[in-house]
């Protein structure tokens, strides 16, 4: 079996999409960057992502059903960052500028576009939960290069 540090660094030198799953599940809301972002079909519309079973937002996702995804754009790594930190709800989105997607979940601004789904499936995967997700709304937004992370850096692509 191959070594988790040595598929780490491997890994790391193979730039990934960054983006944040977002959720609101009654009035609870919570965010997580993520970069395992990945289209699975376009018929039917179907993407993917990987969350640590640890994660706050695992069971948020599953209680909310649907979430909302925010692909980010070159400069918004402080956003990422932000996301990834596991900052406490009650200081989560301050300081976020957020518009409010259509099943609920904040879309952050000034993103390259947004994703609104509905979870169809869920597959345990070592430590995480794939999130099989059907694309409900695609919305494009701004016109900037991608910010992807690569060797332990993020940059544009």
């Amino acid at each position: 079996m191959a070594d988790a540090d040595e598929l780490r660094a491997l890994l790391g030198r193979f730039p990934a999409g960054v983006a944040v799953v977002t959720v609101d599940a009654g009035g609870q809301r919570l965010g997580l960057t993520v970069g395992s972002l990945v289209g699975l079909s376009l018929d039917p519309p179907l993407v993917g992502f990987s969350v640590s079973r640890q994660a706050a937002l695992h069971e948020l996702l599953r209680g909310a059903g649907g979430c909302a995804i925010s692909l980010l754009a070159a400069g918004q790594d402080w956003l990422a960052e932000h996301f990834a930190r596991g900052v406490p709800p009650i200081g989560m989105w301050h300081g976020v500028a957020t518009e409010p997607g259509a099943r609920g979940a904040p879309l952050l601004v000034g993103a390259l576009g947004w994703l609104e789904c509905a979870v169809r499936d869920e597959v345990a995967v070592g430590t995480h939960t794939l999130f099989v997700c059907e694309v409900e709304r695609v919305e494009h937004g701004v016109d900037a290069p991608a910010l992807v992370r690569v060797r332990g850096r993020f940059a544009s692509a």
